[in-house]
Protein backbone atom coordinates (compact mmCIF):
# COMPACT_ATOMS: atom_id res chain seq x y z
CA UNK A 1 0.00 0.00 0.00
CA UNK A 2 2.94 2.32 0.63
CA UNK A 3 4.13 2.32 -3.00
CA UNK A 4 3.61 5.82 -4.37
CA UNK A 5 1.16 6.14 -7.23
CA UNK A 6 1.34 9.26 -9.40
CA UNK A 7 -1.87 11.13 -10.20
CA UNK A 8 -2.87 13.34 -13.11
CA UNK A 9 -2.55 16.93 -11.82
CA UNK A 10 -5.38 18.24 -14.03
CA UNK A 11 -8.03 15.81 -12.75
CA UNK A 12 -9.83 15.81 -9.37
CA UNK A 13 -7.56 14.04 -6.90
CA UNK A 14 -10.30 12.42 -4.82
CA UNK A 15 -11.94 10.89 -7.91
CA UNK A 16 -8.63 9.45 -9.13
CA UNK A 17 -7.87 7.92 -5.73
CA UNK A 18 -11.39 6.48 -5.59
CA UNK A 19 -11.10 4.84 -9.00
CA UNK A 20 -7.64 3.39 -8.32
CA UNK A 21 -8.67 1.98 -4.94
CA UNK A 22 -11.94 0.70 -6.41
CA UNK A 23 -10.01 -1.18 -9.09
CA UNK A 24 -7.57 -2.57 -6.52
CA UNK A 25 -10.48 -3.83 -4.40
CA UNK A 26 -12.47 -5.20 -7.35
CA UNK A 27 -9.39 -7.03 -8.63
CA UNK A 28 -8.77 -8.33 -5.10
CA UNK A 29 -5.33 -6.73 -5.00
CA UNK A 30 -6.67 -5.41 -1.69
CA UNK A 31 -8.53 -8.52 -0.41
CA UNK A 32 -11.75 -8.51 1.64
CA UNK A 33 -11.08 -7.83 5.31
CA UNK A 34 -7.93 -5.78 4.69
CA UNK A 35 -7.55 -2.70 6.95
CA UNK A 36 -7.29 0.62 5.07
CA UNK A 37 -5.28 3.47 6.54
CA UNK A 38 -5.90 7.07 5.46
CA UNK A 39 -2.29 7.81 6.35
CA UNK A 40 -0.87 4.97 4.25
CA UNK A 41 -3.06 5.84 1.27
CA UNK A 42 -2.11 9.53 1.51
CA UNK A 43 1.57 8.49 1.47
CA UNK A 44 0.96 6.20 -1.51
CA UNK A 45 -0.54 9.05 -3.53
CA UNK A 46 1.57 11.82 -1.96
CA UNK A 47 -1.52 13.87 -1.03
CA UNK A 48 -3.19 15.22 2.08
CA UNK A 49 -5.74 13.12 3.95
CA UNK A 50 -8.75 15.14 2.77
CA UNK A 51 -9.03 13.71 -0.78
CA UNK A 52 -8.31 10.25 0.65
CA UNK A 53 -11.14 10.69 3.15
CA UNK A 54 -13.47 11.76 0.31
CA UNK A 55 -12.46 8.69 -1.72
CA UNK A 56 -13.12 6.46 1.29
CA UNK A 57 -16.62 7.93 1.67
CA UNK A 58 -17.39 7.15 -1.99
CA UNK A 59 -16.06 3.60 -1.58
CA UNK A 60 -18.25 3.19 1.50
CA UNK A 61 -21.30 4.42 -0.43
CA UNK A 62 -20.58 1.73 -3.04
CA UNK A 63 -20.45 -0.91 -0.31
CA UNK A 64 -16.77 -1.69 -0.82
CA UNK A 65 -15.38 -0.52 2.51
CA UNK A 66 -16.56 0.04 6.08
CA UNK A 67 -15.58 3.26 7.85
CA UNK A 68 -15.54 3.04 11.63
CA UNK A 69 -14.80 6.36 13.38
CA UNK A 70 -11.88 6.04 15.79
CA UNK A 71 -11.47 2.38 14.79
CA UNK A 72 -10.24 2.67 11.22
CA UNK A 73 -11.53 1.41 7.88
CA UNK A 74 -11.39 -1.96 6.19
CA UNK A 75 -12.45 -3.64 2.94
CA UNK A 76 -15.86 -5.25 3.25
CA UNK A 77 -16.40 -8.91 2.61
CA UNK A 78 -18.49 -9.59 -0.48
CA UNK A 79 -22.12 -9.33 0.59
CA UNK A 80 -24.36 -11.98 -0.92
CA UNK A 81 -27.36 -9.73 -0.28
CA UNK A 82 -25.72 -6.87 -2.17
CA UNK A 83 -24.81 -9.16 -5.04
CA UNK A 84 -28.38 -10.47 -5.33
CA UNK A 85 -29.95 -7.01 -5.06
CA UNK A 86 -27.41 -5.48 -7.41
CA UNK A 87 -28.03 -8.17 -10.03
CA UNK A 88 -31.78 -7.59 -9.78
CA UNK A 89 -31.52 -3.83 -10.25
CA UNK A 90 -28.89 -4.07 -12.95
CA UNK A 91 -30.98 -6.52 -14.96
CA UNK A 92 -34.06 -4.30 -14.72
CA UNK A 93 -32.14 -1.26 -15.96
CA UNK A 94 -29.97 -2.87 -18.62
CA UNK A 95 -32.74 -4.89 -20.21
CA UNK A 96 -34.76 -1.68 -20.55
CA UNK A 97 -31.69 0.03 -22.01
CA UNK A 98 -31.14 -2.77 -24.52
CA UNK A 99 -34.76 -2.71 -25.66
CA UNK A 100 -34.63 1.03 -26.27
CA UNK A 101 -31.23 0.77 -27.96
CA UNK A 102 -32.67 -1.75 -30.41
CA UNK A 103 -35.11 0.89 -31.63
CA UNK A 104 -32.57 3.74 -31.85
CA UNK A 105 -29.27 2.21 -33.00
CA UNK A 106 -27.62 3.77 -36.06
CA UNK A 107 -25.15 2.32 -38.55
CA UNK A 108 -22.36 4.30 -36.92
CA UNK A 109 -23.22 2.95 -33.50
CA UNK A 110 -23.35 -0.62 -34.84
CA UNK A 111 -19.83 -0.08 -36.18
CA UNK A 112 -18.64 1.18 -32.76
CA UNK A 113 -20.04 -1.92 -31.07
CA UNK A 114 -18.41 -4.15 -33.68
CA UNK A 115 -15.07 -2.47 -32.96
CA UNK A 116 -15.56 -3.07 -29.25
CA UNK A 117 -16.30 -6.75 -29.86
CA UNK A 118 -13.20 -6.97 -32.05
CA UNK A 119 -11.09 -5.48 -29.25
CA UNK A 120 -12.63 -7.98 -26.81
CA UNK A 121 -11.49 -10.78 -29.12
CA UNK A 122 -7.95 -9.39 -29.20
CA UNK A 123 -7.88 -9.09 -25.40
CA UNK A 124 -9.01 -12.72 -25.08
CA UNK A 125 -6.46 -13.97 -27.60
CA UNK A 126 -3.69 -12.18 -25.68
CA UNK A 127 -5.06 -13.33 -22.30
CA UNK A 128 -5.42 -9.70 -21.15
CA UNK A 129 -8.13 -10.09 -18.50
CA UNK A 130 -7.92 -6.50 -17.25
CA UNK A 131 -8.40 -5.17 -20.78
CA UNK A 132 -11.32 -7.50 -21.37
CA UNK A 133 -12.92 -6.44 -18.09
CA UNK A 134 -12.72 -2.79 -19.18
CA UNK A 135 -14.03 -3.52 -22.67
CA UNK A 136 -16.94 -5.45 -21.17
CA UNK A 137 -17.95 -2.34 -19.22
CA UNK A 138 -17.49 -0.15 -22.29
CA UNK A 139 -19.81 -2.42 -24.28
CA UNK A 140 -22.58 -1.95 -21.72
CA UNK A 141 -21.92 1.78 -21.44
CA UNK A 142 -22.20 2.16 -25.22
CA UNK A 143 -25.65 0.57 -25.08
CA UNK A 144 -26.76 3.24 -22.60
CA UNK A 145 -25.43 5.95 -24.91
CA UNK A 146 -27.24 4.40 -27.87
CA UNK A 147 -30.41 4.40 -25.77
CA UNK A 148 -29.69 8.09 -25.05
CA UNK A 149 -29.66 7.49 -21.29
CA UNK A 150 -26.24 8.00 -19.72
CA UNK A 151 -28.04 8.18 -16.36
CA UNK A 152 -28.85 4.47 -16.72
CA UNK A 153 -25.16 3.60 -16.92
CA UNK A 154 -24.25 6.02 -14.11
CA UNK A 155 -26.82 4.27 -11.92
CA UNK A 156 -25.57 0.81 -12.84
CA UNK A 157 -21.96 1.83 -12.23
CA UNK A 158 -22.83 3.06 -8.74
CA UNK A 159 -24.50 -0.21 -7.71
CA UNK A 160 -22.29 -2.79 -9.38
CA UNK A 161 -19.06 -2.45 -7.39
CA UNK A 162 -19.79 -5.56 -5.31
CA UNK A 163 -20.93 -7.45 -8.42
CA UNK A 164 -17.70 -6.48 -10.17
CA UNK A 165 -15.63 -8.24 -7.53
CA UNK A 166 -17.40 -11.51 -8.31
CA UNK A 167 -17.21 -10.83 -12.06
CA UNK A 168 -13.47 -10.35 -11.95
CA UNK A 169 -12.88 -13.39 -9.75
CA UNK A 170 -14.85 -15.55 -12.18
CA UNK A 171 -13.09 -14.49 -15.38
CA UNK A 172 -10.24 -16.98 -15.38
CA UNK A 173 -12.31 -20.15 -15.06
CA UNK A 174 -15.97 -19.88 -13.96
CA UNK A 175 -17.21 -17.36 -16.55
CA UNK A 176 -14.36 -17.30 -19.09
CA UNK A 177 -14.18 -14.28 -21.40
CA UNK A 178 -14.83 -16.50 -24.42
CA UNK A 179 -18.28 -17.34 -23.05
CA UNK A 180 -19.02 -13.71 -22.21
CA UNK A 181 -17.96 -12.60 -25.69
CA UNK A 182 -20.45 -15.06 -27.22
CA UNK A 183 -23.16 -13.50 -25.04
CA UNK A 184 -22.12 -10.00 -26.13
CA UNK A 185 -22.25 -11.15 -29.74
CA UNK A 186 -25.80 -12.44 -29.24
CA UNK A 187 -26.82 -9.06 -27.83
CA UNK A 188 -25.19 -7.30 -30.79
CA UNK A 189 -26.83 -9.59 -33.35
CA UNK A 190 -30.28 -8.82 -31.91
CA UNK A 191 -29.50 -5.09 -31.84
CA UNK A 192 -28.35 -5.15 -35.46
CA UNK A 193 -31.69 -6.68 -36.45
CA UNK A 194 -33.59 -4.21 -34.23
CA UNK A 195 -35.07 -7.28 -32.53
CA UNK A 196 -36.43 -5.82 -29.29
CA UNK A 197 -37.57 -9.13 -27.81
CA UNK A 198 -34.43 -10.91 -28.94
CA UNK A 199 -32.13 -8.35 -27.36
CA UNK A 200 -34.10 -8.56 -24.13
CA UNK A 201 -33.63 -12.35 -24.03
CA UNK A 202 -29.93 -12.06 -24.87
CA UNK A 203 -29.28 -9.41 -22.22
CA UNK A 204 -31.24 -11.36 -19.59
CA UNK A 205 -29.21 -14.51 -20.28
CA UNK A 206 -25.98 -12.51 -20.10
CA UNK A 207 -26.76 -10.79 -16.79
CA UNK A 208 -28.03 -13.99 -15.19
CA UNK A 209 -24.53 -15.40 -15.64
CA UNK A 210 -23.29 -13.67 -12.48
CA UNK A 211 -26.04 -15.23 -10.37
CA UNK A 212 -25.06 -18.67 -11.60
CA UNK A 213 -21.34 -18.17 -10.90
CA UNK A 214 -21.39 -16.46 -7.51
CA UNK A 215 -22.04 -19.70 -5.62
CA UNK A 216 -19.06 -21.39 -7.26
CA UNK A 217 -16.81 -18.44 -6.48
CA UNK A 218 -18.05 -18.43 -2.91
CA UNK A 219 -17.17 -22.11 -2.46
CA UNK A 220 -13.61 -21.35 -3.57
CA UNK A 221 -13.19 -18.25 -1.38
CA UNK A 222 -15.64 -18.67 1.51
CA UNK A 223 -13.68 -16.37 3.84
CA UNK A 224 -14.25 -13.46 1.47
CA UNK A 225 -18.06 -13.63 1.55
CA UNK A 226 -20.81 -12.73 4.01
CA UNK A 227 -24.58 -13.31 4.00
CA UNK A 228 -25.31 -9.71 4.98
Amino acid sequence: MAVETHLNPVLPVNQQIYRILRQDIVHCLIPPGTPLSEKEVSVRFDVSRQPVREAFIKLAENGLIQIRPQRGSYVNKISMTQVRNGCFVRQAIECAVARRAATLITDGQRYQLEQNLHQQRIAIDHKQLDDFFQLDDEFHQKLALIADCQLAWDTVENIKATIDRVRYMSLDHVSPPEKLLRQHQAIFDALAKRDVEGVDRAMTAHLEEIGETVQLIRQENSDWFSEE
